[in-house]
């Protein structure tokens, strides 16, 4: 048989090169991973949730009960006060009039008191008098030397005598009462006059500035939202499937979105007890031992609370975690070759696990670059490429 021309040959070879390559690439060309050397470690189980940074003790600076002008505000947003510090001043001229008439009012009651003892101490001069005639003339009655009219007359004086000092005490009970009644009503109007100055509820800082000099603001009105620094915690939703591990007092790390990288100490304050009926999840209090250099009331923060710690016993980066068949699972590297391995784990924190069997220390455990998916690395030549990168497609969630 005559021998095929080489040109007719190429197209040929060109397929087997191509499936050769394709074989190559699939069965003998290694896949670039991410490793990890698993090594025996502590490992802290922690419970996380996401909430906003609050205060426990905020409130708003207003007037109390009345409608007033606002003359000044002393204090602007990011200013620290203390307890008691004036903040804010409403026009006081309506009150000061308010409390100058009270004022005359009482000046009028004293006077009214002193006109009325005045008058008491005229009736028990009359009603000494009358006492003596009385006791004169019912003498002479007696030896009937006066006569029974001139008797009488006596009797007469001395009841309307009598009869005087008791209106006379009684005006002083009632004026007494008046200017009780003036006084009280002095106190109450300068009561009212100090609520013009609107004065700070305890130490804490201005977060939010709503009025300023020449507004009308009305009780509840708030001029200024202050809060408490002391008392700043995360109030963070939590699944209630992680309840059971919860106690106060317990350390927790917070993570801001603003600073990813750093965790701030803080400790639980406060265990909510109402799970929200759609999101089935409940309210962990997070006190915070620091603050950032610069935060807000309502930023948004991850808490993760430790429950517990596991030591002296193979840990692992939660990132080398693979989904496969509903559970987690990993990738070991084997002679060259990415297998899967059943592994159980135990503790798990946020960023390691602990591994109760399945793995040892000394074992290296892959996972795919970004983009890729680990299913497709089972069985596959494996080419180490560094032990930082992130997992594929299939990282357990």
């Amino acid at each position: 048989m005559k021998p095929l021309p080489c040109r007719k040959l190429l197209p040929w070879l060109a397929v087997v090169a191509v499936i050769a390559l394709g074989i190559y690439r699939v069965e003998f060309r290694p896949v670039p991973v991410a490793a990890h050397t698993v090594a025996t470690g502590e490992v802290r189980a922690e419970v996380m949730g996401t909430g906003t940074l609050a205060s426990h003790f905020k409130a708003a600076a207003s007037p109390k009960i009345f409608q007033g002008r606002l003359v000044r505000v002393l204090v602007d947003q990011n200013d620290f006060v203390t307890n008691g510090q004036l903040l804010a001043v409403l026009d006081d001229g309506e009150q000061r009039r308010q409390v100058e008439m009270a004022d005359a009012t009482l000046n009028a009651a004293r006077a009214t008191a002193r006109r009325v003892r005045d008058d008491e101490t005229r009736a028990q001069a009359v009603l000494k008098l009358a006492q003596t005639d009385f006791e004169r003339v019912g003498l002479l009655f007696t030896n009937k030397i006066a006569s029974a009219s001139d008797y009488d007359h006596a009797v007469e004086q001395l009841r309307a005598a009598e009869s005087g000092l008791a209106v006379a005490q009684s005006a002083i009970v009632e004026v007494d009462r008046q200017q009780i009644t003036a006084a009280k009503q002095l106190d109450y109007q300068k009561e009212l006059l100090t609520d013009t100055l609107i004065r700070a509820p305890f130490d804490g800082l201005v977060i939010k500035r709503n009025h300023d000099p020449g507004d009308v603001v009305t009780p509840g009105a708030s001029i200024l939202d202050l809060v408490d620094t002391n008392e700043i915690w995360v109030s963070a939703w939590v699944d209630e499937t992680a309840m059971a591990p919860l106690r106060t007092n317990q350390p927790a790390g917070v993570v801001f979105r603003s600073e990813p990288d750093k965790n701030y100490p803080g400790q639980v304050a406060r265990i909510g007890r109402e799970t929200d009926p759609e999101t089935r999840e409940f309210v962990v209090d997070v006190r915070l031992r620091e603050l950032p250099a610069n935060w807000t009331i309502g930023q948004r923060a991850e808490v993760y609370i430790e429950t517990g710690r596991g030591a002296n016993a193979p840990v692992l980066p939660v990132k080398f975690l693979l989904w496969r068949a509903g559970h987690s699972d990993v990738l070991v590297n084997e002679h060259g070759r990415a297998r899967w391995r059943d592994v159980k784990f135990g503790l798990r924190g946020h960023d390691t696990v602990q591994v109760l069997s399945g793995l040892a220390a000394g074992d290296q455990v892959v996972a795919p670059a970004p983009g890729e998916n680990a299913l497709a690395l089972d069985d596959r030549r494996v080419r180490v490429q560094t032990t930082a990168a992130a997992p594929g497609k299939s990282v357990a969630p």
